[in-house]
């Protein structure tokens, strides 16, 4: 899963981006309103964390603008403001829940959990398929209850598949949402992963769609 956020202090920004990464997910970043609305506006993020006292360009408008233009991501904003004025802008120009500062880094990893689950339609951390079960708060795999350890990319595109759980997904999308904006990206090597993690799961609900991509449905020969 992939993120951004849009954060003025290097401090708190580097935080955040240390916090999200060691969580699993991948993270872009912006340090004024004018970076971050171009990062949003061209890049396909999961999600966003975007402060409201931002330079250049303020966060309720980079919001307005993202969606004006169409941009449906989900938007965890931050505000150190105690007005309860700028939190309601902030919802009417869009977001989908806030935290004001000072905050503790674990209440934003998991409301960014929830938000990632609730905007693919999940409403517990925990995702499943058959006999297999992703913790999305401990980021545990179990195949019939039996963890199964994984690597980092193998986790973030196991993850992904099953936030979007009976999608078919391509190739292309998958490179997206499991790269950072400097990594050099090569579909191809999503064929690779896809084997080794079918392999370590040892359960047929990881699916090849010919021409297509991959999906994560029930076993065939479920029920």
């Amino acid at each position: 899963m992939r993120l951004l956020v849009v954060e003025d202090d290097p401090d708190l920004n580097r935080q955040l981006v240390q916090a999200l990464r060691d969580a699993g997910y991948v993270v872009d970043k912006a340090t004024d309103g004018e970076e971050g609305h171009f990062l949003g506006d061209t890049e396909p993020y999961d999600g966003v964390i975007l402060d409201l006292g931002l330079p250049v360009l303020d966060g309720v408008s980079v919001l307005e603008k993202w969606r004006r233009a169409g941009r449906k991501m989900p938007v965890l904003i931050l505000t150190a403001r105690d007005r309860w004025s700028d939190k309601v802008a902030g919802f009417d120009a869009g977001a989908d829940d806030y935290v004001a500062k000072p905050f503790h880094m674990e209440e934003v990893l998991a409301r960014v959990r929830a938000l990632l689950r609730r905007s693919a339609g999940h409403a517990t951390s925990e995702l499943t398929c058959g006999p297999l079960a992703l913790d999305t708060k401990s980021a545990r795999v179990t195949v019939d209850g039996t963890a199964v350890k994984l690597t980092s990319l193998e986790f973030r595109l196991l993850s992904y598949l099953m936030h979007h759980k009976g999608k078919v997904v391509s190739r292309t999308e998958l490179v997206e949402h499991l790269y950072d904006q400097d990594f050099d990206r090569d579909s191809n090597t999503i064929e690779v992963f896809v084997g080794r993690l079918r392999k370590k799961l040892g359960v047929d609900v990881l699916h090849t769609i010919r021409g297509m991509g991959y999906c994560i449905s029930e076993p065939e020969n479920a029920g």
